[in-house]
Parts: C-alpha cells; sequence; structure tokens
C-alpha cells in the first residue's frame, strides 16, 4: 500500500465510525417503531445521509465481503424451502399455481406501465415491482442492468407499505387474541458445526458465482445449494442474527453509498406514482385473498397474509404470532418467491423489449 493509499484509508476511517453511529441509532429506532427489515433500512439510510453530506464515493464498501453478504441471503432464502413448506405446495399445486402467476401477472403489469410511462428508467420499475423477496430482488437487478437504488426505494417502500397493513389487518382480526411479534436475539446458541459449514458454502458459493460469471449467482447459487442439501438433511443452515445483521449492513451500505441529489429528487418525483401502484397492487391481492376465502375455504387472515405482495419475513413473523395457518402462508410467500427469483430476468427482458426501452442508469 502506497503512501496516498495509506491516507487515504486512514481519512475513511471516522467517516466508516459515522457510517456505523447513524446505522445503529436508525436500526434501534426503527427496531423501536417496529417497521420491518429495520437491519438493512437502517445502514441503508445512514448510508444515503452520509452520501448526500459527504459525497458519493467517499466510501465504498469491498467487493468480496459484499459479496459475502450477498451469498448469505441466499442461504437465509434457501433456509425457509423445508419439507413442510414443500409438502404443502405439492398438496394444492393448481391453488398456489394460480395465485402465484396472478400476483405476477399483476406487479408485471403495474411494472409495465410504470416503465411505458417512464416513471423510472429501462426495467428498473419491473423489478422494483417484483413480488419476491426484497433483498434478493435488488441485488438480482443490479446484475441484470436496472438502476439498484430505486429498485431498493421501490421495494422496501412496499416492504412497509405491506408489512403495516398485514400488521393493523391482523390486530384488527385477533383483536386481544394475538401476540406480540418475538424478540430478536442478537446473539443466539450457536451449533458450531453447522455454522462452520454454512460460512464455508457461503464463500464457496460467492467464490463460484463470480468464477463461472453466474448472472444473479449471488443469489442462486446458495439458495440452490443450500435447499438441496438441507432436503436431503446433509447440512443445517445456521445464520446467527449478528451475521445477517452485518450482511444486511454491508448490502444496505453498498446501495445507499451511490445514492445521489438526483436520484433522491428522481425518487421522490416517482413517489406518488409508485405508492399509488404499490396500493392497487395491494389490493388486488386483497381481492385475491377474498377468493381465496370464498372458493377454498382459506379463513381469511390466512389468505390475507399468504396474498400479501411481499416482506416475506415481515409476514413471516406476523404469522407466527397470529391464529393461522403458518405452513400455507410460508409455502405461497417461498412459492412466489422461487418463482419470480427464476421468471425476473425473462419478464424483466421482455418488458424491456415490448416497451422499447434501454436500460439507463442514473
Amino acid at each position: 500500500m502506497n503512501d496516498s493509499s495509506r491516507q487515504l484509508h486512514k481519512a475513511s476511517l471516522p467517516r466508516w465510525g459515522i457510517l456505523l453511529s447513524i446505522s445503529a441509532l436508525l436500526v434501534v429506532g426503527l427496531e423501536l417503531l417496529g417497521l420491518p427489515a429495520s437491519l438493512l433500512i437502517g445502514p441503508m439510510v445512514a448510508a444515503i445521509i452520509l452520501a448526500l453530506t459527504v459525497g458519493q464515493g467517499s466510501l465504498r464498501v469491498p467487493r468480496w465481503p459484499l459479496l459475502f453478504g450477498q451469498a448469505l441471503v441466499g442461504f437465509l432464502m434457501a433456509r425457509a424451502i423445508t419439507v413442510d413448506i414443500l409438502q404443502t405446495m405439492a398438496a394444492d399445486a393448481p391453488l398456489f399455481l394460480a395465485m402465484i402467476i396472478a400476483v405476477i401477472v399483476f406487479a408485471s403489469v403495474l411494472g409495465w406501465v410504470l416503465t411505458r410511462l417512464q416513471v423510472l428508467p429501462g426495467t428498473t420499475a419491473v423489478w422494483g415491482s417484483s413480488p419476491g423477496a426484497a433483498s434478493a430482488m435488488v441485488i438480482m437487478s443490479e446484475e441484470y442492468g436496472a438502476d439498484a437504488r430505486l429498485v431498493a426505494f421501490m421495494q422496501y417502500l412496499r416492504v412497509v407499505f405491506v408489512a403495516v397493513a398485514a400488521s393493523v389487518v391482523s390486530r384488527l382480526w385477533v383483536a386481544a387474541d394475538g401476540g406480540e411479534p418475538p424478540p430478536v436475539v442478537l446473539f443466539p446458541p450457536i451449533d458450531w458445526p453447522a455454522f462452520t459449514a454454512t460460512v464455508s458454502l457461503t464463500c464457496l458459493s460467492a467464490y463460484a458465482a463470480v468464477r463461472f460469471r453466474i448472472q444473479g449467482g449471488t443469489i442462486i447459487v446458495p439458495l440452490v445449494v443450500g435447499s438441496l442439501l438441507q432436503g436431503f438433511g446433509l447440512l443445517t443452515i445456521e445464520l446467527p442474527m449478528w451475521l445477517l445483521a452485518i450482511s444486511y449492513a454491508l448490502i444496505g451500505w453498498s446501495i445507499g453509498l451511490r445514492f445521489t441529489r438526483a436520484i433522491i429528487v428522481h425518487a421522490a418525483r416517482a413517489l406518488p406514482r409508485v405508492a399509488g401502484s404499490i396500493l392497487l397492487l395491494m389490493s388486488l391481492c386483497g381481492c385475491m385473498a377474498v377468493a381465496l376465502h370464498r372458493f377454498a375455504g382459506i379463513d381469511p387472515l390466512t389468505a390475507y397474509l399468504a396474498t400479501s405482495p411481499g416482506g416475506a419475513d415481515s409476514v413471516a413473523i406476523i404469522a407466527a404470532s397470529s391464529n393461522v395457518d403458518v405452513p400455507f402462508v410460508m409455502a405461497m410467500q417461498t412459492g412466489r418467491f422461487l418463482v419470480i427469483l427464476f421468471t425476473g430476468p425473462m419478464l424483466a427482458r421482455f418488458i424491456a423489449r415490448r416497451s422499447g426501452l434501454a436500460e439507463n442508469p442514473a
């Protein structure tokens, strides 16, 4: 490391300290407010504040720690694909496919409309409208040329909308019967052999995704590897909350540090139409929940949580503290994520061609 590099490194240390402090304060504040995805949204907002104050490019998340964090998200998704959920999906496969395809079609049409109106550049609106796991969509969208900053803006705005609506509906439905969400345990007991295997496979998955240039590979490779090994009983995916918090922070910082004043202005201008599309999608999913209740005999709260468009982690917490069919809810959410994961790039390219628009990241 030469003298100029050492000086730059020393100059950046106080900024990292400031970023870490602001992130911690925001995470604690969001947790106290009961808002979802605080471990990712807090660091992302902190990074946006620093980028706008100090200037874009003042800090940058190192590449390999970021890829490791992204691969951890893949294993987090793989952990949700349990035998019970797969059995639930298989038992009612036609129903699940119909509901999943309907939600994806609704979201894709809304994304196409936003794209045609040029609310956001290129296929950014398509990725932002995808009703899958928000963090995975943000990670994958960048690898396919969309603007990850605006995708994050759309995805996490919807996460907040859906989680708040689901919490309100759950509380109104169960009244005094509803329990509180389980507390976040940052340092739980660890199964060290399983933890070592999970971390090792995460590193290998991240390396394989880069080595073989697999688009979306930092999510797809660990998802496939983790779910297969877990399904055959060869791996217990051990992801303590403190490790997930680090990975979320790295991803949030990576996105937030690239924000500029121009992007903030663009997002603010797009906010009314993006919020309108989110509310419309939530309304359409609510209609599907009514159909599930009337024609399939699913209780209303289970149907509502199962069809909620995104925010699977938040929906899982709400479902766990309510009197609902949790396997059904998680099977619907997981099934939709898997379909979106593998069809998202194809949909984005199709809509880009139909719209006659090329990517134009800001």
